[in-house]
């Protein structure tokens, strides 16, 4: 079957490790798993990320790529692919697709029946394969860590990227006044249409507010502190510009604020994502639609840093 995967390492320029060609079709390590179809998948940094060497050793090549998807399952049902599987020997206990079994990137591919959850009805296969890593993220940052429904105001820092361009379409949609900064004033202007208020990096917000969405990193981690509410939530779930920012420690008790780190979610939070989406016509932000004929298209374009929103990869095409 044709499949997009590292064949090799390379931490300056990751699509030289990208290789497009036939690998085998996949193999169940339990009982309980299961072949899909992928109708459509997405990008993700972590794919990256993985090319660069982050996360694989180099006895785990050739690894398929991809960590979110849709597809059919043996019976025909179009369904939507959870990519956190149990891994025993991994210190957290689990992985994602891709880490230590193949990914999304593929014709077909396995996973554990559990992981499979159905396609709600009025979600099309192109914005659901959006949903699973960076909206699923965004979610769990917005509800269960960043609990959004004590919340009136939201910042989002660096909106553009899958996550935080999530945040900021799910924070409006819940109601909430957000704020969202960008580098770069196109983008901006897009983040405005999504009903938020979009400033400069640094700026000073009309308010202080009462949840933080983080994945910046060094580059705006005291913004994100200046800018937080008493008692407010600044959630972390990555550092794109940096991990080791330095910290006023002083302002963190003073203000009574709440650090919190995640990543990803639950089945059940999946599922509620999925809901919600459907229910309120919330529809995922489609930076592009590329054949998987010209898969190393779609990673170019993530790789620009020029996206805003999803790279969705066809696989009918």
């Amino acid at each position: 079957m044709r499949a997009a995967y590292a064949s090799a390492f390379d931490a300056d320029n990751p699509l030289a490790a990208l290789t497009v060609g036939e690998r085998p079709e996949p193999t169940h390590p339990q009982d309980d798993w299961v072949t899909v179809q992928v109708r459509a998948s997405s990008l993700n940094h972590h794919d990256l990320w993985s090319l660069r060497g982050v996360g694989l050793t180099g006895d785990q090549l050739p690894m398929i790529l991809g960590c979110d998807a849709v597809g059919e399952d043996p019976e025909g049902n179009h369904v939507v692919i959870y990519p956190v599987v149990p891994t025993p020997g991994d210190p957290r206990g689990m992985s994602i697709l891709s880490e230590h079994f193949p990914g999304t990137f593929a014709e077909r591919v396995a996973v554990p029946r559990m992981n499979l959850l159905p396609l709600p009805a009025g979600l099309s296969v192109t914005d659901a394969a959006c949903l699973p890593t960076a909206w699923l993220t965004a979610w769990r940052m917005l509800t269960t860590k960043g609990r959004a429904d004590e919340a009136e105001s939201v910042l989002v820092q660096g909106a553009g990227g899958g996550v935080a361009t999530a945040a900021v379409a799910l924070g409006h949609a819940l109601g909430k006044r957000v704020y969202a900064t960008s580098r770069d004033a196109a983008k901006r202007d897009r983040i405005t249409e999504l009903g938020a208020t979009a400033l400069e990096p640094g700026a000073r917000l009309p308010e202080r507010v009462d949840l933080v969405i983080e994945t910046v990193g060094a580059a705006t981690f005291d913004h994100s502190l200046k800018s937080a509410a008493p008692g407010a939530r600044i959630v972390v779930s990555g550092a794109t510009a940096g991990h080791e920012p330095k910290v006023n420690l002083r302002r963190v008790f003073a203000m009574q604020l709440e650090i919190l780190g995640t990543s990803m979610g639950t089945p059940g939070e999946l599922t509620e994502l999925l809901a919600f989406c459907a229910e309120h016509e919330v529809r995922p932000v489609v930076d592009s639609v590329v054949p998987f004929s010209r898969v190393e298209e779609a990673f170019a374009r993530l790789n620009s840093g020029d996206v805003f929103g999803k790279v969705v990869i066809d696989h009918s095409v």
